[in-house]
């Protein structure tokens, strides 16, 4: 119960009520009204029941339908304009409310709407006349950051979905075209050769005629060397002795 009561603190926290007691209005109509507006923002209960004062918007009634005749775009429905003003001001004042408690007014939603009959009291005289007469309730919160989020999100998710249907509605140009056929070579380049080097290697032929080529190569390059060394000698010798034969050795002029 501590903690239920403790959780009902910090919900209150972020939102704010407002009540009108005995208001002279017809319970079923602030019912009607009650179902129209609940869960919406308090921008838009105002502008509806600003439309409904002007009759230009009718209230759909749901519930208390019994010969009530049908209006443009909805079955049965009516212009409860004393309603709409108690509403209009019932808004207003939980605004107020919200705005002295430090909340956003500009996104308060309506969370809590009820219109309940009060005590009706008695008119004097001898018909003794019966008056109309309601409780109206609303509680409103600030909206969560996380919701406003998942809004943002939601529309950045519509926007890439509408940019990738117009992209591929549209026929691809030459130089488009010029380009992607770029970007395959280039990622073809750098994809790297290995693997079909690795398949040729597996077959012993391969192998066998690879270590031929490269003992070919190994001995003609020993073979090079050991031309190159014997040439290097013969000049040596040459410089020296002046001849390579046996005899008398006659000095070469340099």
């Amino acid at each position: 119960m501590v903690q239920h009561h403790n959780n009902m603190i910090k919900s209150m926290e972020h939102s704010a009520m407002a009540k009108s007691l005995n208001v002279p209005v017809s319970t079923k109509h602030c019912i009607e009204i009650a179902k129209a507006i609940r869960y919406r923002s308090t921008d838009y209960a105002k502008k509806y029941l600003g439309e409904v004062v002007a009759l230009r918007r009718a209230v759909p009634f749901k519930t208390y339908k019994h010969n009530v005749g049908h209006k443009a775009g909805m079955a049965s429905g009516r212009f409860p304009e004393k309603a709409a003003r108690q509403f209009i001001k019932l808004v207003q004042s939980v605004e107020a409310n919200a705005q002295f408690k430090g909340l956003n007014t500009t996104d308060l939603k309506i969370v809590k709407m009820t219109a309940n009959l009060a005590p009706i009291p008695s008119g004097g005289g001898r018909l003794r006349h019966k008056t109309k007469r309601t409780h109206l309730e609303i509680i409103v919160r600030e909206r969560n950051s996380s919701a406003k989020k998942k809004e943002r999100i939601e529309k950045v998710v519509e926007q890439v979905s509408r940019e990738a249907k117009v992209k591929v509605a549209e026929p691809s140009t030459p130089s488009a075209l010029k380009t992607e056929a770029k970007t395959e070579e280039k990622m073809h380049s750098k994809t790297p050769l290995k693997t079909a080097e690795v398949k040729s290697e597996l077959s012993s032929e391969d192998l066998l005629k690879k270590a031929q080529a490269r003992a070919a190569a190994l001995n003609k390059s020993e073979n090079d060397k050991k031309s190159v060394e014997q040439v290097s000698k013969l000049y040596d010798e040459l410089t020296n002795k002046g001849t390579l034969r046996d005899g008398k050795t006659t000095a070469v002029k340099k």
